[in-house]
């Protein structure tokens, strides 16, 4: 069998891991923590209900958080899932 040859001087270029990584705050992807903070605080502030505001915050960022721990990925997959639904039934 042929020996794989060595890269050039060059060609393999070393990248920082923040740079491959998904934007997480608090654990939870970016767009979700945002979204999720968002309706807790319109449900809080906007229609005073203080306490379903909070509950909603915490089950959702909860939520969010466990399925980042399994899929990192798991918004984007969930968006391209509810984009192309129609178009791969069965």
């Amino acid at each position: 069998m042929a020996e794989p040859r060595a890269l050039p001087n060059g060609y393999a270029v070393p990248v920082h891991r923040a740079l491959t990584q998904p934007i997480l705050m608090g654990g939870a992807p970016r767009i979700a923590a945002i979204f999720n903070g968002t309706l807790g605080a319109a449900l809080g502030l906007g229609l005073q209900l203080w306490v379903v505001g909070i509950v909603y915050w915490m089950v959702s960022h909860a939520l969010c958080v466990w399925a980042a721990k399994r899929d990192p990925n798991f918004m984007e997959v969930m968006t391209r899932h509810i984009r192309h639904r129609g178009y791969l039934t069965c």
